[in-house]
């Protein structure tokens, strides 16, 4: 008997170091989502916090993985760089941006009437009343468009879809139609009727972008 009841901390023991072995070996990138902060302010104006090659390491490894295919018309490396680029033209958090065309496109594999080749990664005009979304000529310009529309919303002194206010050319074929700009000046303003009709879009939004942020 008192062979029996001495086993069981010794197998404890072992246990208990295994266990701290197994902990002290290398851990797998988590993807854990991080909710964002109820109430908290998240300007659309403002730098990016992440750079384009930390977007598209988040987007590879993330698990669990959308299904599909990638559909976007550039590797998603240079389409992260794209956002950054149009971003800090425009003063627009473009890696935000970036995490909006997520969940615009379905983790860039698209559908419905909006398609991959369209180069249309906010849904701009994809609306009930329309049939026909915006079509753009190339990646570029199709993320200019999308800058260019959030500009709108979050910036009073953007009057204008043209170069000045704005740093490029007009691309937003819907630039007019944000009344008045700077309507939605933070993320958290989006939805319920504000670029998209969900209650829960800026959620959407602003939960993947700390996943993103916890994943450096």
């Amino acid at each position: 008997m008192r062979l029996q009841r001495a086993a069981v901390p010794v197998i404890l023991v072992l246990a208990a170091l295994t266990g701290s072995c197994r902990a002290a070996g290398p851990k797998p990138p988590t993807t854990v989502p991080s909710p964002a902060t109820p109430g908290a302010a998240t300007p659309i104006m403002g730098r990016s916090q992440l750079t384009a090659a930390h977007l598209a390491r988040w987007f590879r490894l993330r698990q669990p993985r959308p299904a599909g295919a990638y559909a976007a018309t550039v590797p998603v490396d240079a389409l992260a760089a794209l956002f950054i680029e149009e971003g800090a033209a425009e003063g627009v958090a473009g890696d935000v941006a970036f995490v909006q065309s997520i969940v615009e496109t379905g983790w860039f594999r698209f559908g419905g009437r909006v398609a991959g080749w369209m180069n249309n990664f906010a849904g701009i005009g994809a609306t009930d009343a329309n049939p026909a979304p915006a079509t753009f000529p190339d990646a570029r310009i199709g993320v200019r468009a999308q800058i260019q529309h959030l500009r709108a919303y979050a910036d009073p002194r953007a009057t204008a879809c043209a170069k000045p206010p704005l740093a490029h050319p007009c691309a937003d074929p819907r630039f007019d139609l944000v009344r008045p700009k700077g309507l939605a000046p933070r993320w958290n303003d989006l939805g319920n009727g504000k670029w998209a009709s969900s209650p829960s879009y800026a959620s959407s939004i602003l939960t993947l972008y700390s996943e993103a942020l916890g994943f450096r």
